[in-house]
């Protein structure tokens, strides 16, 4: 059911239902968002992101819907790739680990191998280019590139982290924690606890986090193998995270220290005042010792010590 999201006028709904209205697949849809192409509003309700119901109205009312959008998110792997462009998977592949084609996403698939995937309007842009033709026609590779795959050069990994923190602060919209965060979340925690020094604002940070991709129950090979390629790894790269966050977390503390971006804690409501303690019972005195009398009482009067009442002849004689 849809609801008011965090623009008053204007009703919202959920992305799995914003998904089947407008006949996307629920990877694609995450795709259009990353891509821009599908605007989202925060829920008010702190249940992640909604869309807005003119979002949907605009894009379904558009020229060819549902087809053209289809064709903007559509992705391939290597194979489709290289039939797009003309070019052997081998010659597409060599173009891809040295960077000049950057990865979308990726999957793991059952042998646990990765599967890169690349925007096919990406592609059909970058084989129209002229200045590429060379890369793609000539009988060898180029020399620069021959010499870095040697080396075992592979920036796919890294390209996709590059474009996913694009993703991930565009979707943090002007919260400066939430996008210090989407820096954070691509990096060791061993690194940003050395940039971050104030444990409170780490905590805020890990508060703030998005959620990456998920492959495979967690701690798996595959949920591991992922969290590697999720994580900078080359020192340039690492270099380059945490100066951007140490310039994210700085700007975020000029805008809103983390004191009071931190949420507040619920006011509890009037308390019933608190019963008054119930008085302590009063036990009956205890009874005043009788007055000694007889025998006894008449040894205490003259200072005697009461002995046994066995008779004296009776102890001599055992």
């Amino acid at each position: 059911m849809a609801r008011t999201g965090t623009t008053p006028d204007r009703l919202t709904c959920a992305p799995s239902r914003a998904a089947r209205e407008l006949d996307l697949k629920r990877r694609e849809f995450d795709l259009a968002v990353n891509l821009g192409l599908i605007r989202t509003v925060p829920d008010e309700g702190g249940g992640g992101r909604r869309v807005p119901r003119g979002e949907i109205d605009r894009l379904r009312s558009g020229d060819g819907f549902p087809d053209v959008l289809r064709e903007r998110v559509a992705t391939v792997g290597t194979t489709e790739g290289a039939q797009l462009m003309k070019v052997t998977p081998s010659r597409f592949t060599s173009l891809a680990r040295f960077g000049l084609l950057v990865p979308v996403t990726f999957c793991l698939n059952r042998y646990r191998t990765v599967v890169w995937l690349y925007p096919a309007e990406e592609l059909r842009q970058f084989a129209a280019e002229e200045g590429n033709a060379g890369l793609l026609t000539a009988r060898r590779t180029p020399v620069e590139i021959r010499e870095g795959l040697k080396s075992k050069m592979d920036r796919r990994p890294r390209n996709w982290r590059g474009r996913h923190v694009g993703f991930l602060t565009r979707q943090a919209g002007d919260d400066p924690w939430a996008r210090a965060a989407a820096v954070a979340c691509l990096l060791d925690p061993a690194d940003v606890a050395d940039v971050v020094l104030d444990p409170l604002e780490r905590a805020h940070l890990d508060r703030c986090r998005p959620r990456l991709p998920a492959h495979g129950a967690p701690g798996s090979p595959a949920a591991e193998l992922a969290e590697t390629l999720m994580t900078a790894s080359e020192p340039d790269e690492v270099a380059w995270f945490r100066a951007d966050l140490a310039h994210s977390v700085e700007t975020a503390r000029r805008h809103l220290p983390v004191a009071e971006a931190l949420p507040a804690t619920p006011a509890s409501g009037p308390q019933p005042p608190a019963a008054p303690p119930a008085p302590a019972p009063e036990w009956p005195a205890p009874p005043s010792p009788a007055p000694p009398h007889g025998l006894l009482s008449r040894l205490l009067r003259r200072g005697r010590r009461p002995t046994s009442a066995t008779p004296s002849h009776r102890r001599r004689g055992r």
